[in-house]
């Protein structure tokens, strides 16, 4: 079967996007070039900048979730909700959220994009909090989460690596009901 023009285009995308995100969850911005996503994906420098025009661009495409990879909308308590989100991110992220973890302090960009993204997280939890303080509360939450994020994935913490799933659930339960509650006047 011939396939289209379209379609090869389409195919030598992903195959650059997937190798990009690999190599930016792996080395960061810094250090990723556009020789070795090119390299890894089996394709000539000059095919990345033409598909891409540029290295920030490339971290732009290859940073951004899929859809399909985007969950966290169910049923249940906003902290079953979190705790769940949470539990999927200890099992593993995806190349393009390693990536953005790797780069977010270091690249202007990387750090512009992770803002929006957690922003958006925190207007959605914010709205399923009652109080004023709502909005502080949901960021003070994402921080939390975020930072067990980093230190299991990038920093790869002995206690967390080793501990179980429900274990961390368990004892992260209370710190979470203690900041989503809305304080009493």
């Amino acid at each position: 079967m011939t396939l289209s023009r379209a379609e090869r285009r389409r195919r030598s995308e992903q195959r650059i996007l997937s190798a990009a995100r690999a190599l930016f969850a792996e080395r960061g911005f810094e250090r990723t070039t556009i020789r070795a996503v090119a390299e890894a994906a089996g394709v000539d420098p000059a095919l990345v900048m033409q598909h891409f025009g540029s290295k920030q661009e490339l971290f732009s495409h290859a940073v951004q979730a899929s859809p399909a990879s985007e969950d966290g909308q169910g049923a249940g308590p906003l902290i079953d909700r979190l705790l769940e989100a949470l539990g999927l991110k200890l099992g593993g992220l995806p190349p393009a959220s390693l990536a953005m973890m790797r780069s977010m302090l270091t690249h202007p960009e990387a750090a512009a994009s992770a803002r929006a993204r957690l922003g958006t997280q925190i207007d959605q939890i914010a709205e399923a909090l009652p109080g004023d303080d709502a909005r502080l509360r949901a960021a003070l939450a994402t921080s939390v989460m975020l930072g067990v994020t980093i230190s299991h994935h990038l920093l790869d913490l002995e206690p967390l690596r080793e501990a179980p799933r429900d274990e961390i659930e368990r004892l992260m339960r209370p710190c979470l009901l203690a900041l989503l509650h809305a304080p009493a006047p």
